[in-house]
This record gives structure tokens, C-alpha cells and sequence, in this order.
């Protein structure tokens, strides 16, 4: 107790306060400097700062039809890639949101797949993490339509789910394609050869 009264008179002598009001200044001093402290970065925080903002800058990329194999890739797990998502089959760039869908966020099992069911049953059960929503209720789907259009508002649509035989078969597709091309002017060739002779 001599000890708080000793504490009191000195500061009431030396700065004129009351014992109250020195602590009060003396904690808004601490929280100021707190504040303050906070709006800098340090320089190895300012470097991750800005390797995160060079993915949520970068122009997003078009992919086109992708199967669900290819889709996996971009799971955040390659920095260098793009992060994407599919919902109903339609695939957005959701890489300016790395901190929810990149590795470490709370959606990041989302990443890299189609979460349609997942999201409509607000479910974070692996089991759910895929593009068939078959047996869902109206409002589950009410609740997958909001996302839809949530992610149509915020993030660029940048391609489509397309299956594995529908990948393959375009592809064949190309190359019969450009076999008839070939064929087309190797005709034309052996047309001109014989209208010169």
C-alpha cells in the first residue's frame, strides 16, 4: 500500500495528473503506437504482399473445354498457374481470391474441381466435391444458383467442363480434319499438274 501512494504522489508531482488520467494517457499512447506500427510493413512482408498481388493481377487466361483431369492442375498447388473453379460446368478464374481458394484457405479444397454440389449443400465433405447435382432439393439449388451468379459478378469465366470422350473426340475430330485438308490439296495439286501438261 506505501508503495501505491508513493507511485501516486510522484506522479501527481512530477506531472500534475491524477493517477487516473496518467494511465488513460499512457494507454492511448500504447494504442497509438500499436496503430501506427500497423500501417507498415516490413520488407519481407511487402515481398509477400506483392508476389500475392502478381497472381490477383494477372489478366485471366481462356482455356476453353477442359476435362475435369485438366482441371485439377490448377488446384493452386503450381504457382505459377492460374487458380480456377468450376460451378455447373463452367470454369472462372478465382485466382485475385487466393487467400479463400489458394492452399491454406478455408475453400481451397474447392480449388481445381467442379464444387456444384458441394456448394449447394454447403458441405465441406470430400464426398461432395463434384459436378452432379442430381437428387438436390429446389432450395439446394436456389442455394447453388446464388453462387452461380455470386461467381458470374466477381470472377471471370475463363472456360467449360467438358468429358474425357468429348475432349478425345474433338480432338480426333481436328486431325480428320486436317487429313482432308492435306487430301483437299494434294487433289488440287495433282489437278493443276495434269491441266499444265
Amino acid at each position: 500500500m506505501a508503495l501505491w501512494e508513493t507511485l501516486t504522489e510522484s506522479i501527481n508531482h512530477y506531472t500534475g495528473l491524477s493517477p487516473a488520467a496518467f494511465f488513460t494517457i499512457l494507454a492511448l499512447m500504447y494504442v497509438t503506437y500499436k496503430v501506427v506500427c500497423g500501417m507498415f510493413v516490413a520488407a519481407d512482408d511487402y515481398a509477400a504482399v506483392k508476389r500475392a498481388n502478381e497472381f490477383a493481377l494477372r489478366e485471366p487466361v481462356q482455356m476453353g473445354d477442359v476435362t475435369e483431369e485438366e482441371l485439377r492442375a490448377y488446384d493452386g498447388s503450381d504457382p505459377s498457374k492460374p487458380l480456377l473453379m468450376a460451378i455447373k460446368g463452367q470454369i472462372y478464374d478465382v485466382s485475385r481470391s487466393r487467400m479463400f481458394y489458394g492452399p491454406g484457405g478455408p475453400y481451397a479444397l474447392f480449388a481445381g474441381r467442379d464444387a456444384s454440389r458441394a456448394l449447394a449443400l454447403m458441405s465441406f465433405d470430400p464426398k461432395d466435391l463434384t459436378g452432379n447435382i442430381e437428387g438436390l432439393s429446389a432450395s439446394e439449388l436456389e442455394v447453388l444458383q446464388d453462387w452461380e451468379y455470386k461467381f458470374m459478378e466477381k470472377y471471370v469465366k475463363v472456360g467449360q467442363l467438358v468429358s474425357k470422350n468429348t475432349s478425345e473426340s474433338k480432338e480426333t475430330g481436328n486431325e480428320s480434319e486436317a487429313s482432308k485438308h492435306a487430301e483437299n490439296k494434294s487433289e488440287e495439286k495433282q489437278k493443276e499438274g495434269h491441266e499444265t501438261q
